[in-house]
């Protein structure tokens, strides 16, 4: 008999055709953390015992869970209760009176700061907020934007906070403006490497340890409202392992988890890439762990100098000529321990040298259906779409362009941008492919935007970027976030559909996605969110089926802050057109200690050229 029985719904099972399971149903019947039966709703209720919990979905659209298959979960979720989110905002008034409510409760010392998830594109201005806006908001406390990968701005009190004056000196690859006098503005650009937005973003205070456990609550809560019930967590700079995964591994020791995570390991070590993993496959076994945390293997940083980074406001970097070296060395470690492994790489010229390492290593060391990855792939040509396919690999794919599609059309032409990524031609070729968001400092965490770009071909400030030829139909979307996720991960034949036997992962969605209008597909969201049949969200009519979360800490959390009642705020500059010129790692040049990176001494912080772990 079943445990959970959901009646009145619109399923879509997403079964493979000949599964034996339809593909839509009215019910769905779950026990002990799997789909028991699913079909009409006489067969589901057949299932349903004394003890079971029936739920009326009220007509609403059911979709297996989704599936983040590349984003940074663990360390977005220690800073979540930190970050006000721009995420959807519409106008940068709008913006901008989230911005100072923020300001009018937060505390001295603490910062208000605004990390990634946004485009200027998307506001209707069309632009940034200048700095004499911040500096008439926030006189006093300090305020830190960060811009894609390409700018921060700074408050008058945020460059007092850091420290920085007339004698700071420009960072390589860096710049701070400064005006007639030599003084910094508080605009830091990436020209191309953005240490020094990183770096400076680490300056700011960090939570304590029962706060960001609590932190990452809050914000596994919010990917659950979205209707994400898995992901797979790509590492990052500042992740190193094990000390940074304590506050995930004692949620899962206590039962917290709302969220299936595979994570990846990502080396921390310019240099001694190999050595990081050699220790940590002593360590821990391919895929060790249970259901709702597990390893995932090596990535996204392999080798530091395999990694390019997309500022598109800035030329394609070049790879170092002893990439290849050094990564063959990686390669041949993971394939011996059978390590599943993934890598960053956005262009097709890193690429074509990445899978020349791959296929020599494949010569002598057959890879034998280890799993391994190509992440973003924004470039990827159909030459090397088909040598990923004749490795057997696969790509995970996000939407970064919807971000930054209006400067790659900018640097490259709107033909180029037509097929960045090649989404159709990855899936016509046979390539598994998987669909994710590469949160929370660039885009957004929001699936629903990410499918919209799927289906659309737009950006968040609506310009077309694809046509027919590389865009989805709704259900080809959905399916990179569910069955084509779970790939990644090694779990097809667990989740990525609801059939019998499977996981019983699923959302119960606002609105339908398959009805709704394609401008609408961003703002969905879902009502009731069910994992392993543990339902870990509600809102409206299921508001109180959920357990409730412990309030947001520390109280003056921008959580805390109601997006819906915020005032209008006027602007306090004349609108100009904003400019479009073109944080450190604890690894690189000062060691592991949890401690900010050594921005006072100038040989110490701009001397740890070639760090690029700030950027995933």
């Amino acid at each position: 008999m079943a445990d959970l029985i959901i009646r009145n719904a619109r399923v879509s099972t997403l079964a493979p055709p000949g599964s034996g399971t339809p593909a839509e149903a009215r019910a769905l019947a779950v026990r002990d953390g799997r789909v028991l039966a699913v079909g009409d709703e006489a067969a589901v209720m057949a299932h349903a015992g004394a003890g079971a919990r029936v739920v009326d979905a009220g007509g609403r659209r059911v979709v297996p869970g989704l599936d983040d298959s590349h984003t940074h979960l663990i360390r977005g979720g220690l800073n979540y209760n930190l970050e006000l989110r721009w995420d959807g905002v519409r106008s940068l008034a709008e913006a901008m009176a989230m911005l100072k409510a923020q300001v009018d409760r937060t505390p001295a010392p603490q910062w208000v700061r605004v990390v990634g998830g946004f485009s200027e594109h998307q506001f209707a201005e069309k632009r940034l907020p200048t700095l004499a806006e911040l500096n008439a908001i926030a006189p006093d406390t300090p305020v830190f934007l960060l811009h894609l990968y390409d700018r921060a701005l700074l408050n008058r009190a945020a460059l007092r906070a850091v420290g920085y004056d007339r004698d700071t000196p420009d960072p390589p690859g860096g710049r701070i403006e400064r005006d007639k006098a030599g003084n910094p503005t508080g605009l830091l650009l990436a020209q191309p490497n953005a240490l020094i937005l990183y770096a400076t973003l680490a300056r700011g205070p960090r939570l304590p340890v029962e706060y960001q456990a609590n932190s990452t609550r809050h914000f596994m809560r919010e990917l659950n409202r979205l209707g994400i019930t898995s992901v797979i967590d790509a590492g990052g700079g500042f992740q190193n392992w094990p000390e940074d995964y304590e506050v995930i591994q004692a949620l899962h020791a206590a039962g917290q988890l709302t969220v299936r995570i595979a994570y990846n390991l990502f080396t921390q070590n310019r240099g001694g890439e190999r050595a990081d993993f050699e220790r940590w496959s002593g360590m821990l076994r391919p895929r060790q762990g249970d259901a709702m945390l597990r390893h995932n293997g090596a990535g996204e940083m392999l080798v530091f100098s395999a990694a390019d980074f997309e500022d598109f406001r800035e030329p394609r970097p070049e790879l170092a000529p002893s990439m290849e070296a050094e990564l063959e060395s990686v390669v041949r470690l993971l394939l011996e321990k059978r390590w599943p492994f993934r890598i960053h790489a956005t262009y097709d010229q890193s690429i074509d040298r990445i899978l020349g390492v791959y296929e020599k290593v494949a010569r002598e060391v057959p890879f034998d259906g280890l799993r391994w990855t190509i992440d973003h792939a924004e470039t990827i040509s159909p030459r090397n779409i088909d040598r990923v396919r004749a490795l057997g690999g696969g790509i995970a794919i996000q939407h970064r362009m919807a971000f930054q599609g209006e400067y790659f059309a900018e640097r490259y032409g709107m033909q180029a941008l037509a097929h960045t990524p090649p989404v159709r031609r990855m899936l016509e070729a046979g390539v598994p492919v998987g669909a994710g968001t590469d949160a929370t400092r660039v885009a957004s965490y929001n699936p629903w935007v990410a499918l919209h770009w799927l289906v659309s071909g737009r950006t968040v400030g609506g310009l077309y970027m694809y046509g027919d030829d590389n865009v989805l139909d709704r259900e080809q979307a959905l399916r990179l976030w569910t069955a084509g996720s779970a790939w990644f991960s090694g779990e097809e034949a667990e989740k990525g559909s609801l059939e019998p036997g499977r996981y019983a992962d699923f959302a119960v969605l606002s609105a339908d996605y398959f009805s709704v209008a394609e401008d609408a597909i961003p703002d969905l969201h879902s009502e009731l969110t069910v994992v392993g049949g543990r339902i870990v969200h509600g809102s409206g009519g299921f508001g109180g089926l959920a357990p409730p979360l412990p309030p947001p800490m520390p109280d003056w959390s921008p959580v805390n802050l109601p997006r819906a009642t915020l005032p209008p705020v006027a602007a306090h500059a004349p609108v100009h057109a904003h400019s479009h010129q073109g944080g450190a790692c604890r690894a690189h040049g000062h060691g592991h200690a949890p401690a900010t990176p050594p921005v006072g001494d100038a040989h110490a912080f701009w001397g740890a050229l070639g760090c690029s772990c700030f950027a995933f």
